[in-house]
């Protein structure tokens, strides 16, 4: 299911078959026709139908709970049929919007959740700030996160349970990642297969230890730039850092990573691509966000 704020128009999912036209038998009102026409789906879903674009009444967008006609038409649009809105502030695009998640191209620079040092200008405080209505306030909860210095996909939930729903099913996630590094790999292609542990710095750490914990980097080299190499990375397990860690100890750290490389510029990591099983009907969602400027093959 997919909803719609007040400042934001996002895409329907498919509802009714746009082939399906429900003929009004009597004069009524746009939202009482659909909650007898469509039992089992709730008010508030059918009221964001209205606001986000989704109905059409004769062939025109209806967006407003007026009173229909007798012999009136009315089709409940797929996502196609509704325009999308896809800025948001401080250079955030929205790139998939429905009842149950939100994914965003988050820009390097900034951070995905609150910490202890900054609770206000976060991605998902704009995220919520931007999705709010007057009185309603909006409510998210991060499924996952990236770090500061890392731009693109980021995905949040609508509600605890969609959450819950994604992080089970997290091992079934495909998380693939667009990396310059330093020097040129040996070999071009291969899966990095060593366990990470955080020291007290908080300094992740490559090798065995007590508290290290199993992790998996596949990465494929797309292109050389003179001493430098374009990755393609996939990651197998989720622990922290772990493409930078794990980069840096083949002797290839990122361009411009402060922790595990050297600092300059920003840090050369776009999470390009996460396919997740969606959490209301289990099928493929496939988010992408465009690759910057530095990280395109050429």
């Amino acid at each position: 299911m997919h909803g719609a704020t007040a400042s934001t128009v996002l895409p329907c999912a498919k509802l009714v078959p746009m082939s399906e036209r429900l003929v009004v038998d009597e004069p009524v009102r746009l939202l009482e026709f659909l909650r007898r026409s469509l039992p089992g789906w709730k008010r508030s879903t059918l009221e964001q139908r209205i606001r986000g674009g989704c109905v059409r009444v004769n062939g025109a967008t209806l967006r407003r709970n007026d009173v229909l006609a007798q012999g009136d038409e009315v089709q409940v649009g797929d996502r196609d049929d509704a325009e999308v809105e896809t800025s948001a502030p401080a250079g955030i695009a929205i790139l998939h919007v429905d009842d149950d998640l939100v994914a965003i191209d988050k820009p390097a620079g900034l951070l995905s959740v609150s910490t202890d040092r900054q609770n206000e200008r976060t991605a998902l405080a704009l995220l919520r700030d931007h999705l709010s209505r007057p009185g309603r306030p909006a409510r998210l909860w991060p499924v996952h996160r990236i770090d500061r210095e890392t731009s693109g996909v980021l995905l949040f939930a609508r509600s605890s349970e969609a959450r819950d729903s994604v992080q089970a099913a997290w091992d079934e996630a495909t998380k693939t990642y667009l990396a310059l590094v330093d020097g040129r790999p040996r070999p071009p292609d291969g899966v990095i297969d060593q366990p990470l542990w955080e020291d007290r710095g908080l300094f992740v750490r490559v090798g065995h230890h007590p508290d290290a914990k199993e992790a998996r980097t596949r990465y494929t080299t797309l292109e050389f730039r003179g001493e430098r190499a374009l990755l393609e990375v996939e990651l197998e397990t989720g622990r922290r850092h772990q493409i930078r860690a794990h980069l840096a100890s083949l002797g290839h750290p990122i361009v411009g990573d402060p922790r595990y490389g050297k600092a300059g510029g920003r840090m050369e990591l776009h999470a390009l691509r996460l396919v997740v099983p969606h959490p209301a009907d289990g099928r493929e969602l496939i988010l992408e966000a465009p690759a910057p400027k530095s990280l395109r093959a050429r």
